[in-house]
Formats: C-alpha cells, structure tokens, sequence
C-alpha cells in the first residue's frame, strides 16, 4: 500500500515526467513545422491529414522515443529541487533509508517502462505505417529506389537477380532466377522484364528464356571414376506468370519496413528471412531487441538520477542536469556504437549489442547508488 511519501515522490515524478516530455514535444512539432511548411504548401497537403496523419502519430514515435531521457531530467529536476530544499534531509533524518525512497521511484519507472514497451511492439508500428506512408507521399514525393544490380535471396538455393526495379510500377528489367543445389545450377529463368500483378499475387514475365539442368554420373571408361554430365532443356514463352516468394514490399526501405511491424510480426519476419539467407537479418534482430532493451534503461537512468541530485551540492539544478545529461547523451552514443558493430558483421551478436549498453550502465548506477548511501 502506498504511503504518503509515496504518493508525494510519484505524483510529482509522473508530473513532471509529463510535464518535461510535452514542452519539448512542443518545441519539436513547431520545428517540424518550420521545416516542413514549404513542403506542406507546395503539395497541397490538407490541414486533416497533415494533423491526424502526421502529427498525431508523429508525437507517440518522437514521445516514446526519448521517454527514458525524459525521465531521466524529470528525476533530476524534482529531485534537486528537493534536496535543495532540504526535504532529502528532513526525509532522511526519520530513519528513512535511501532504498525505502527508491520504491515511489521504481514505482513510476516501471509505469513508464511497461507503457514504452506496448507502445514499441505493438502501437508505434502501426502508427508508423500511417506516419512514414504520409512522409513518402508529401514529402517524399513518393520513394523509388535506386539500387541497380539488385539479388535477391528468395528461397533456399533460388536467388533472385534484376538490373533496376521501379517501385511506382512495380516493374524490375532484365531480371534472371537462378536455382542451385548441392553448388551446381539446376535451372536458371531469364526475362526481359517483370510487373507485378496485386489481383493474384503474381508476376508477369516478358520474353522469357528458361533452362533446366539434369544432371548425371557415369563410369569413366578409362579410369573407372564417375564422371559428371548434364543434359539441357531449353524453353522459350512469350508471357509467363511466376508465383515466387518476393513482393513490392521487398523493395521498399528496410529502414521503414522494420518500423512497421508489430512484435509477432517482426519475429515472423525474421524467421522468413533468415530461410530466405538474407544479409540484413542484424538489422531486424537489432530492432526487435531494441524495443524491450531502449525501454529498460527508464530503470537505470532513474536510479543514477537519484543518486546524482538526492544530494545538495553548490552547482544546484543546473549542475544536476548538465551531468544527467552528459551521462544520457554517453548513454545513446554507446548505444548506436554497439548496435553499428553488431549490423556490420563485427561478430558481436544483436542481442549483447544491444543490451551491452544496459549492462555496463547498471554497474555505474550500483556505484553511484552505493556512493549516494554513505
């Protein structure tokens, strides 16, 4: 049952957690804005879309996105205040032990954490559809990639290869199928072009070249070795409908595919895809860990806030938030470090990489915790 200590430190630790987050929410949709206000009028954006659209989904990706720093400034700025007012003291003094004052703060923190993980794996991503489908529409001028010499791995031993592909049309040129087995090539499908077909799912195929090899061994006469041989089937068609396991949504950002998809859906996606031997499979595992690791440091960054500002020292709130903020920003760049080692095949795996930063982080806040004790 709370008590009223409890009730005073988690009213204004969510307070201000709120408080903090909208100011500076705020002050990022009117930079937005001011950024994106040409852009806005030059396409004719309509006022419903650019607010339901973009900004009502634009403030829960950018609010959970820095919720753990904000939470970190809110600990700092309410906490300093009291220890500048010397409640810290007064609460001390009545035999109230600093891990008895840490409850109201876990309290709020685990509030904050479990919010940021439904928002992370199940709400954002949704959100993000509507956000990043706006952002390419508007702003974008739609997205069309321009990779040339694109493969695709689309299936154990069948790899996918096409000179462009045009993401308006949906239409790849000078596209080829090439299928292998135990390292030799069993067939291999060339076409001068291919559009898809959203009624059935399918492509349709122009010009088409097919080969299919059969291969065999037989007994060299002269040294009794088997020897390998192969027959060959040629076939030609005009037109021709394929059903293959690639799609447009293939082709599209894999930055922005990741974003929108839910927890179950991620994980599916990435058991497709590491069937498929694809060479982004760090990028998606870092994702998905990251929206349970990110949301965790709340607990962390809580504590070394306590433990900074529970003390009054000469330097005040502005000392208190200058340090928090070193810290945080230490935090993000170790962060980013040791996700980039993980998606650049440094042999680090996504998992460690992500968490790595939580681990180290949590000995500095049992230091500093331990510190505050004395």
């Amino acid at each position: 049952m709370l008590k009223i200590l409890d009730k005073y430190i988690l009213k204004r630790f969510i307070g201000t957690f709120f408080f903090s987050i909208s100011l500076m929410l705020c002050i990022f949709i009117v930079i937005d804005i001011s950024q994106k206000l040409q852009d806005f009028v030059a396409s004719k954006v309509p006022i419903k879309d650019i607010i339901f659209d973009h900004y009502l989904n634009f403030i829960p990706y950018y609010g959970n996105l820095f919720s753990p720093l904000f939470t970190f400034i809110a600990v700092i700025l309410f906490t300093s205040s009291m220890a500048a007012k010397t409640e810290f003291v007064a609460i001390l003094c009545s035999g109230t032990s600093l891990k008895r004052i840490l409850r109201p703060y876990m309290i709020g923190a685990t509030l904050i954490t479990v919010m940021s993980l439904v928002l992370n794996h199940f709400i954002i991503p949704k959100s993000n559809r509507v956000r990043i489908g706006f952002e390419d529409k508007y702003i974008n001028n739609g997205y069309n990639t321009d990779e040339r010499n694109i493969h695709k791995q689309i299936a154990p031993g069948k790899v996918l290869y096409m000179a462009d592909y045009d993401n308006f049309s949906n239409v790849a040129n000078q596209i080829s199928i090439e299928k292998i087995a135990k390292n030799k090539q069993t067939g291999m499908l060339k076409a001068e072009s291919m559009k898809w077909d959203s009624t059935d799912g399918t492509w349709n195929l122009q010009n088409v070249f097919e080969r299919e090899l059969i291969y065999a061994t037989i007994d060299s006469a002269k040294s009794g070795m088997p020897k390998f041989v192969y027959n060959e089937a040629h076939r030609f068609y005009p037109t021709k409908k394929i059903r293959i396991d690639f799609s447009p949504k293939d082709m599209i950002r894999f930055q922005s595919k990741i974003e929108v998809l839910p927890y179950f859906e991620l994980r599916d996606f990435i058991v497709k895809e590491r069937l498929k031997g694809s060479s982004r499979i760090e990028f998606f595992e870092v994702e998905m860990y990251k929206r349970t690791a990110f949301p965790f440091a709340t607990f962390i960054l809580t504590i070394i806030g306590v433990s900074l500002s529970s003390r009054k020292v000469r330097g005040g709130v502005g000392l208190h938030i200058a340090v928090g903020l070193v810290i945080s920003c230490i935090y993000i760049l170790f962060m980013h470090v040791s996700t980039t080692f993980a998606t650049s095949g440094e042999g680090i795996s996504p998992l460690l990489a992500v968490w790595l930063p939580n681990i180290i982080f949590s000995f500095v806040a049992f230091y500093l915790y331990k510190k505050a004790q004395q």
